[in-house]
C-alpha cells in the first residue's frame, strides 16, 4: 500500500450560507452550512464544526477497530460521543479541546478488558486526524 494518498472534497454554494459537499469517489453528498450560533447561521444542517468533530470521531473509531482486529479482540459494540469546545483565542475561533467518550462492549470482557484499555490509548496515539490538528484530545472510555 502506498504511503501517500489524496482525498478530494468539493463544495458548491447553494444559497445564503448553505453549500453541498461532494467527492468524485462518493455517491452521497452532504449539505453544510454556517452553524446557527453565528450570524446568518442555519440550524439543522451539518456545519464545518460538526464535520471537524465527525472527522475526529470517525477516525478514532476506524483506528480503534483496526488495532482491535490486529490484537484479535472481538468487539460486540462500539460507540463514541465527542464534545468539542470552540473558543475565541487572540481574536480567532479555535476548537481548543475535544473530549471523547468511547463505549466498548467486548465479547469476552474477562479476558480482553486490560488489553482493550491499552488499545483505547493506542488508537488515540495513532489517529491520523487528531495527529494532524492542535486540538487537545481528552479520552474517557467505558469498557465492558
Amino acid at each position: 500500500m502506498s504511503k501517500t494518498h489524496f482525498y478530494e472534497v468539493n463544495v458548491q454554494w447553494k444559497q445564503e450560507r448553505i453549500g453541498e459537499l461532494s467527492s468524485p469517489v462518493l455517491e452521497k453528498s452532504i449539505e453544510c452550512a454556517t452553524p446557527p450560533e453565528f450570524p446568518n447561521g442555519v440550524p439543522n444542517i451539518w456545519s464545518p464544526e460538526h464535520l471537524f468533530v465527525a472527522a475526529i470521531n470517525s477516525c478514532y473509531m476506524a483506528t480503534f477497530l483496526a488495532i482491535a482486529y490486529n490484537f484479535k479482540i472481538e468487539i460486540e459494540d462500539f460507540s463514541c460521543k465527542t464534545i468539542a469546545k470552540l473558543e475565541m483565542i487572540d481574536g480567532k475561533y479555535l476548537i481548543t479541546q475535544a473530549e471523547m467518550f468511547p463505549v466498548i462492549k467486548l465479547s469476552n470482557a474477562e479476558k480482553d478488558i486490560e488489553k482493550t484499555q491499552r488499545i483505547v490509548e493506542k488508537a488515540k496515539a495513532g489517529c491520523l486526524v487528531t495527529n494532524s490538528m492542535k486540538t487537545e484530545i481528552l479520552l474517557t472510555s467505558a469498557i465492558s
